[in-house]
């Protein structure tokens, strides 16, 4: 490897055996991922993202574990269980979430944070969240 790589432009992909490909972050990135990685199925997409506002849709991942880190900033994940809502507050760098298999989430912030996702990308869905 000739250079040092970027988790917030240079995103990795792992494959079931452990693999690991480099894939640049783009507007195109999942399309290209379904396709290249085969519905991504049994794979893990590793990467960061920035943001200051709250995410337009809850997601959930049907075949995994998440797991995010949070690099920088501040920001609450908000997980739909059967008891209700849960919000579970990241404000300290390195402090993380598991979101389980199958579990319905979302971030609220109004602060700019930086994130690392560990995120089992097959089947992963989406819905809007209802607005106030």
């Amino acid at each position: 490897m000739d250079s040092t790589l970027r988790i917030d432009e240079d995103f990795v992909v792992l494959s079931p055996k452990h693999e690991a490909s480099v894939e640049q972050a783009g507007d195109d990135l999942y399309a290209k991922l379904d396709k290249r990685y085969k519905g991504f199925s049994g794979h893990e997409l590793i990467s960061g993202y920035e943001f200051s506002s709250d995410w337009p849709n809850w997601e959930r991942h049907p075949h995994g574990d998440e797991i995010i880190v949070l690099l920088s900033g501040q920001v609450e994940f908000v997980l739909q269980t059967e008891d209700g809502e849960i919000g579970l507050q990241l404000s300290r760098q390195g402090e993380y979430v598991l979101i389980p298999k199958n579990v319905w989430h979302t971030a609220r912030t109004n602060h700019f944070c930086k994130l690392l996702f560990i995120t089992p990308g097959e089947g992963t869905q989406h819905k809007a969240v209802a607005q106030a």
